[in-house]
C-alpha cells in the first residue's frame, strides 16, 4: 500500500462528519485507481492549506474567480502523492507568499467537498467530488500578497471573528472553517 493511502487510513476523524467522509474516501480508494488525477470525473483528490497567522486570529484567504467567494487555497493533486507539498505550492501560487510553514506534516482534516458544475478556461466541468486533504500551515502576516489573476481576484488576511461576514454565501464552507478553528483551539495548535 502507498504511503499516502496509509496516512488516510490511519487518520483519526475529529467528528462524525470526518468519520463518514473518511469512509467515503477509503471506499473511493478501494473502487477507483485514478483518484490522483482529474481523469476520474466523479471524484478526485485535492489538497488545501488552511493558512493562519502566528497568533491564530487571522486566516489568509483568496477571492475565488469561479465561485465569486472568499476561500482557502488549494488545488488538484494532478498525479502527485506529496499532498502537503501540493498544499504549500498552491498557497504560494495563489497568494504570492514565499514562506509557508506546516504546523504539522500530518493531515489536519479529511473532507469530501461537492463541486458544482462550472466553466473553466472555456470548458464545462461537470459536478464532482473533491476528496480533500487539508493541512494547517502558518504564514507571516508581513509577507507581500499578490493575486493570481487566472484563479482569484483578491488575497486578504481575514480576522477569524469576521469569517462569517466574508463566507456568507457558502454556509457549508463556513462550517468547515469553524471546524478548523475549533480543532486549532482544542488541540492548541
Amino acid at each position: 500500500m502507498n504511503q499516502w493511502m496509509e496516512a488516510i487510513k490511519a487518520y483519526i476523524p475529529y467528528n462524525e462528519q470526518e468519520e463518514k467522509d473518511k469512509a467515503l474516501i477509503v471506499g473511493c480508494m478501494e473502487t477507483y485507481n485514478n483518484l490522483l488525477t482529474r481523469e476520474n470525473p466523479v471524484a478526485h483528490f485535492s489538497s488545501s492549506g488552511f493558512i493562519v497567522n502566528k497568533t491564530r486570529d487571522k486566516v489568509l484567504m483568496i477571492h475565488h474567480n469561479i465561485y465569486n467567494a472568499w476561500s482557502w487555497t488549494g488545488g488538484h493533486t494532478d498525479g502527485e502523492t506529496d499532498f502537503l507539498g501540493v498544499a504549500i505550492r498552491e498557497a504560494q501560487e495563489e497568494t504570492g507568499v514565499k514562506v509557508v510553514t506546516p504546523i504539522s506534516k500530518e493531515i489536519f482534516s479529511l473532507d469530501v467537498l461537492p463541486v458544482n458544475g462550472h466553466v473553466k478556461k472555456g470548458v464545462y466541468v461537470s459536478a464532482h467530488l473533491h476528496l480533500s486533504m487539508a493541512y494547517l500551515v502558518e504564514v507571516d502576516e508581513q509577507e507581500e500578497l499578490t493575486i493570481k489573476p487566472d484563479e482569484n481576484s483578491g488575497v486578504r488576511w481575514i480576522p477569524v471573528n469576521e469569517l462569517d461576514m466574508y463566507i456568507d454565501n457558502e454556509p457549508d464552507m463556513l462550517l468547515l472553517y469553524k471546524k478548523f478553528m475549533n480543532k486549532i483551539k482544542e488541540f492548541n495548535l
